[in-house]
């Protein structure tokens, strides 16, 4: 009896700041994407077992910042944001240079990925400045925001990493759309990108000018910059109403995918789970966006109602952006299919995310300091 009742104890302890529906959801979506890495990877055990280990790091990591109430998380914002950035200028002084772009920074023990941080660390500064000054929010605010917004965006764009960048500024956005942003702002800074491409498109690299053109004709160049979007359409189209099977597709099993293991995995999945599978897919990131509109909905305060809502669609914008790029309708800018694709740094910085939103849902309480 004294023994059922300690399990009961521990297991309270580990589930207590937990939300469970949204767990369940999470799980869903990491085990589809271990069974689809398998196949992506050849039956490679090696793989899928270190993918595993990303995960229970990952999952550790939020629990641990579920347990953890907002008032302490609100905390870091500031300091986080600080320490990020001058990571980021470590990398643009001292990085290491890795296929012509310089995103890593050596510290002795490890390499680590300072942009990886801001992800996180952009709409929590954001978050936790719009609440300071909730009471007298004016435009002035907004144009602070902003620029706390680009410093980080800028240095990423040098690094190169538009993929990156691209996240962080949508993280971002979205703080500033939530926090009240007018609409007719909203629209102005629309107009003013509009006309600034002529000069974004001379400051991009050849690469990523090549990515673009061949997005409106990938056959003008098939083995070079448009192969991707034309290997992983066949995969895709391939794949029919109820696909070719588990480990039976051959645009992966032949190995004429790129990247299938990381951005390119959602082409394995659609040849051989077909259109059936992909709306299972699809059904499964729905359930989890409902249940952190939910939590959004129910956050309490400006700070937690902010960081959620930009958490939640940050997490929208991943899936459209990588389902839109390996489908053809997007550039390629290297983003992975979140809880899908292989990497430990984005999963960890994914669920650390979603640790906050169970800390928003399970300590209602949020104390001004």
């Amino acid at each position: 009896m004294q023994r059922t009742i300690d399990i009961k104890k521990i297991w309270h302890f580990l589930t207590r700041y937990i939300d469970s529906f949204l767990l369940i959801g999470l799980l869903a979506l990491m085990g589809v994407g271990l069974i689809t890495l398998y196949s992506a990877a050849g039956a490679n055990i090696a793989k899928v077992s270190n993918q595993m280990v990303n995960i229970l790091i990952a999952l550790s990591i939020m629990w641990l910042v579920a347990n953890i109430p907002l008032q302490h998380i609100r905390r870091l914002a500031l300091p986080m944001y600080l320490f990020g950035l001058a990571l980021l200028v470590g990398v643009a002084l001292f990085g290491e240079i890795n296929n012509g772009a310089r995103r890593w920074l050596n510290i002795g023990v490890t390499r680590i990925q300072p942009s990886e941080l801001m992800k996180i660390a952009i709409p929590l500064m954001m978050a936790w400045y719009f609440d300071k000054h909730e009471i007298t929010l004016r435009m002035r605010d907004y144009l602070v925001a902003t620029i706390l917004l680009m410093l980080p965006v800028v240095l990423i764009l040098r690094q190169p990493d538009l993929g990156t960048a691209i996240m962080i500024a949508a993280s971002g956005f979205f703080v500033l759309f939530l926090a009240g942003l007018s609409w007719r702002i909203i629209a102005g800074l629309a107009v003013a990108a509009a006309a600034s491409l002529p000069v974004v498109w001379t400051l991009m690299h050849d690469y990523q000018r090549r990515r673009i053109m061949t997005l409106l004709d990938p056959t003008q160049d098939p083995l070079g910059a448009g192969y991707h979007t034309i290997q992983s359409s066949i995969a895709i189209g391939s794949g029919g109403l109820v696909g070719k099977g588990w480990q039976n597709g051959t645009q992966a099993q032949l190995d004429f995918l790129p990247e299938q293991s990381t951005d390119f995995i959602f082409a394995v999945f659609s040849e051989e789970f077909g259109l059936i599978g992909n709306t299972l897919l699809l059904l499964l990131y729905l359930v989890v966006i409902g249940r952190c509109a939910t939590i959004t909905a129910q956050a309490p305060t400006q700070f937690t109602r902010l960081i959620a809502g930009s958490i939640t669609l940050t997490f929208c914008i991943y899936i459209f952006v990588n389902m839109g790029m390996v489908s053809g309708i997007l550039p390629i800018v290297g983003v992975p299919l979140p809880l899908i694709s292989y990497g430990g740094t984005s999963m960890v910085t994914m669920l650390l995310g979603f640790g906050i939103l169970m800390s928003i849902q399970t300590h209602p309480t949020l104390v001004k300091t």
